[in-house]
């Protein structure tokens, strides 16, 4: 089993990552503030104006780490990759199986979806009582999820998805507890984000996407090619897919402690000019080191049956995907939790 390494974030604006012998140093105001051997390092993110030296490019490319860059909203930009593993079979099945019959797979991820999103609303009801609205909606998700089983045309898979998060959504303000004093979600805004939860729930799921495009990419699969969302250039379709199965288990719960517990207050969040909100650059950090100490966390692996740490799901799944691809699973096993 792969080791889950350290992910380390750069927040502060005007930082300098360079290199030393074998170890990456970050320099702010020109003072040296940490130096971290790059063993043990699986990603680097950059958020904003981080400069990063063109030896430390090469230096993760050679190493196998994932380096990527975002703005300050979290909106990723780019990421520095070095050789291709895998090899060219796997990629040819991959291209063949989402030119000729991408159906089951797309079908197996929104499934999982759907389910994970039913125990988020369910977990609501055991917590903090029973309440109609979320019940209707609970219903519904099984409804869907009956329906979903007879799909084959991707269309109506892609329908059924969206009928089913449009619902989810419908009622994720109830999920806020009075603990969520000045927050208040109206429904899914994406670009940009124009009110706190969702430029929190953009800022998660664009971090954890770029950890399932390095995932994908480590077991030889093309991250842009997916099964279920329709390619565009410069776009990670496949990521994109496999996010499915993990935006209710680790993002929106993980939204969902930070604004109920607390950890967040309205203030630690700016509107700028045009409309769009974001993080300050304190709460960001929190929010980051939040998100670390959850991928530390672990859980069984239903299909597994092993205990394994939640920062691992991207690449399990990855490599699930690739054996189905090789023909050795007869059907993708997504990820979802008991």
């Amino acid at each position: 089993m792969k080791k889950l390494q350290n992910s380390l974030y750069i927040n502060t604006q005007g930082a300098y990552l360079h290199k030393e012998r074998e170890t990456l140093v970050i320099d702010i105001n020109k003072q040296k503030v940490a130096q971290l051997p790059i063993h043990g390092i699986g990603a680097i993110f950059c958020f904003g104006n981080v400069m990063v030296s063109p030896q430390v490019m090469g230096f993760c490319g050679e190493n196998a780490v994932n380096l990527a860059f975002f703005t300050e909203y979290g909106r990723f930009l780019a990421r520095i990759q070095g050789k291709q593993s895998g090899n060219v079979l796997l990629r040819r099945s991959q291209y063949r199986r989402a030119d000729e019959d991408p159906h089951s797979i797309a079908r197996n991820i929104v499934a999982a979806k759907i389910q994970m999103q039913k125990q988020v609303l369910q977990r609501q009801q055991r917590n903090h009582g029973v309440l109609p609205e979320l019940t209707t909606q609970i219903t519904a998700l099984n409804h869907i999820l009956d329906t979903l089983k007879l799909a084959t045309n991707l269309y109506k898979i892609r329908g059924y998805e969206g009928d089913a998060a449009a619902r989810y959504f419908s009622v994720f303000n109830l999920l806020l507890t009075g603990s969520a004093k000045g927050f208040n979600f109206c429904g899914r805004v994406r670009r940009p984000p124009t009110d706190p939860v969702n430029a929190l729930l953009s800022f998660i799921y664009s971090v954890l996407g770029n950890d399932i495009s390095a995932a994908l990419q480590g077991v030889g699969l093309d991250p842009q090619v997916g099964f279920l969302h329709q390619e565009r250039p410069g776009r990670d379709s496949l990521a994109l897919d496999l996010l499915e199965e993990f935006r209710a288990f680790i993002a929106d719960r993980l939204v969902l402690t930070l604004l109920n517990r607390q950890q967040l207050k309205a203030t630690d969040f700016v509107a700028e000019a045009g409309g769009a909100v974001k993080l300050k650059d304190d709460a960001r950090k929190l929010v980051l080191q939040e998100y670390q100490s959850r991928k530390q966390q672990t859980i069984k692996h239903a299909f597994l049956g092993e205990d394994v740490e939640i920062g691992l799901l991207p690449y399990i799944q990855a490599m699930l995907l690739a054996r189905h691809l090789r023909g050795d699973l007869a059907e993708y096993p997504p990820f979802f939790s008991k």
